[in-house]
């Protein structure tokens, strides 16, 4: 069994909650920015942090004024925005206890949280978010007050508060102490009913503290991040938390169509992104080279950027690379920084792997991506690269005050200050959870010899072919899913003699990849599923993937499918992660077509519209 603990570098305060983060940022450095609002006109306005603290108490107070009370659950359903963070600090100083939902959950979503946390009040962004709440009212009896914030929620609120004393805020925020529940946060339900994993101030406040003083060169009063991704999941809801205790400028963007725009006046040191946006940003690139005709050269710049980072790391730079490095960086790569604010020196990419190819690539632009893991139940962060020692297509050793060990079947358990508490009104699946008090993560991966943890798939995913062959679908996913024709893949054969996979099309570069390949950018994804280019261009995405594996593991046929797979269709989380049983249980047909019409475990690689 592999194992490794890193020791504390900030030692535990058994007394200390989330409001003592900002309590110290302000007594600390009470002038300086620590948000940035837009102004309407494509620039910013700053909030000190004095100002946000100002802002965070008038709120508390009002909404103790209001009638909450220590250890009420609140509901909270808005994008991502200032307002996310402050209602965030500010039901932590009224004693409260806050609980996500993400601002694109369905009627039955909502009052599943609502219900099961037992949330006496709930915050919406907007009339549209009011409308799906109103929808369930009935359902949820015990949620008495909704407060929406396009209509002025934050303002009456905080005008309620004025007879609540600085004493009795106090009294109120310091009641909460390191054991005791922060948050609810809601798993994203992939395979099952949601449940809600309990954190604790102190999984926020040692997790802040310690993860701070591992990647200083990150986190501090001189950095910048925009925020686009769901303030809902823990991914970010932690980065936002770690940026109030690092003092670093935080903005929001959550409309992905003016992200570009927005880096590029806000100017941020650090991304906080999944490989998605990543995979993005570099198809984009790379078809927008190909429409003006430089697709060719595009992609021999990309070639020489991940040479050049792979001799880089091996301390071999020869002078001719050298040479063919500079003359890309100034033809081709200083236009991407540009486009990204031109200040990014540091990317944080968690929820997937990102892939060797990309890390290098970005890591030659001179944007260091350090990949990390963890999950909700680890609130969020587990493990990530330091950028002392980045190792590209690891996730990094882990965070200081945690430990990680493997297990005899290759299971990845955690055990540290990260770790949370307990699911909530679920002791079975707690006590499931949990190996001689390590926390069973699902994952499957391995520890090198630096203490470096490499993920290799998802336990409860391992596909066993009938020929009893053990395949990890994300293997082979991960890959195939970073081209620009490809939206998704789902990889099947359970049981089954080859391994086949369902594909869909990604619809926004659909049309500027069907542009470059002279054929009509309006095509219909019924039509594009069908059509010859688009499968042959699929068949070689899956030729790379098969590459990385042996025959047995790999990819003989394959289903393009006429739609797109969404949240709202149900097959994907909030977080954009694939509903693998939800997918093969409404694709059951197409998956019993491919099967049926197989006779031989060999042969040629077939592939099939739909």
């Amino acid at each position: 069994m592999q194992q490794i603990e890193m020791p504390l570098l900030v030692a535990h305060d058994p007394n200390a909650n989330a409001t003592s983060i900002l309590l110290e940022r302000v007594t600390k450095s009470p002038d300086l920015p620590l948000f940035s609002l837009p102004d309407g006109a494509g620039g910013w306005t700053t909030i000190t942090v004095q100002e946000f603290y100002d802002r965070v108490t008038a709120l508390a107070k009002g909404m103790m004024a209001s009638g909450i009370q220590p250890g009420d659950k609140i509901g909270l359903m808005c994008k991502t925005r200032f307002e996310w963070t402050l209602f965030d600090f500010a039901t932590w100083f009224a004693g409260a206890i806050l609980v996500p939902i993400y601002e694109t959950s369905a009627p039955n979503q909502i009052e599943w949280i609502l219900d099961d946390s037992e949330a006496i009040a709930i915050i919406v962004e907007a009339k549209m978010h009011r409308e799906r709440f109103e929808s369930i009212k009935s359902a949820v009896p015990k949620v008495h007050t909704v407060w929406t914030i396009d209509d002025g929620a934050i303002e009456a609120i905080s005008a309620l508060g004025s007879g609540i004393s600085d004493a009795d805020l106090t009294k109120r925020r310091t009641k909460a102490k390191g054991k005791d529940t922060a948050t609810l946060i809601y798993t994203s339900g992939s395979t099952g009913s949601p449940k809600g994993c309990v954190l604790t101030h102190a999984n926020f406040v040692d997790l802040c503290r310690n993860a701070r003083a591992a990647i200083p060169e990150v986190v501090n009063e001189r950095s910048s991040t925009l925020l686009f991704i769901p303030l809902a999941h823990v991914f970010a809801r932690y980065i936002s938390v770690l940026s109030v205790d690092g003092g670093v400028r935080v903005g929001h963007q959550p409309d992905t169509t003016q992200l570009l725009p927005s880096l590029q006046s806000f100017k941020p040191s650090f991304l906080l992104a999944v490989p998605r946006v990543f995979e993005k940003v570099y198809n984009s690139a790379e078809q927008k080279a190909e429409a003006g005709g430089k697709g060719k050269i595009f992609r021999t710049a990309a070639a020489t950027a991940v040479e050049y980072s792979k001799a880089r790391e091996a301390g071999r730079v020869s002078l001719g690379l050298s040479l063919k490095f500079k003359l890309f960086d100034r033809l081709v790569f200083s236009k991407l920084r540009e486009a990204m604010g031109g200040n990014v020196r540091w990317a944080v990419s968690g929820s997937a792997p990102l892939g060797p190819r990309l890390g290098h690539f970005f890591n030659a632009l001179g944007i260091t991506v350090l990949e990390g893991y963890g999950l909700t139940e680890t609130t969020a962060p587990a493990t990530i690269n330091r950028p002392s020692k980045v190792k590209i297509g690891t996730v990094g050793p882990a965070l200081p005050g945690v430990s990680i060990r493997i297990a005899k079947d290759g299971e990845i358990e955690v055990k540290g200050i990260d770790v949370f508490k307990e699911y909530w009104k679920n002791p079975t699946a707690t006590k499931e959870a949990f190996r001689d008090g390590w926390f069973k993560t699902g994952d499957i991966g391995t520890l090198d010899e630096d203490g470096y943890l490499s993920i290799t798939g998802r336990k409860k995913e391992i596909i066993v072919t009938a020929g009893g062959k053990n395949v990890s679908p994300a293997y082979l996913e991960d890959p195939i899913r970073a081209d620009p024709v490809i939206g998704q893949v789902v990889v099947v054969g359970d049981r089954q003699p080859f391994i086949s996979a369902l594909i869909t099309l990604d619809i926004e570069m659909l049309p500027m990849w069907l542009t470059n390949n002279k054929l009509d950018p309006k095509m219909t994804l019924a039509d594009a599923s069908k059509n010859a280019a688009i499968r042959d261009h699929v068949q070689k995405a899956i030729d790379r993937a098969n590459a990385r594996v042996s025959q047995a593991e790999s990819i003989r046929k394959f289903v393009i499918l006429p739609i797109e797979f969404t949240e709202a269709s149900g097959h994907l989380t909030p977080k954009m992660s694939i509903k693998r049983h939800v997918i093969e249980k409404d694709f059951s047909d197409q998956i019993t077509e491919i099967y049926a019409s197989s006779h031989s475990t060999t042969g040629s690689i077939e592939t099939t519209g739909s």
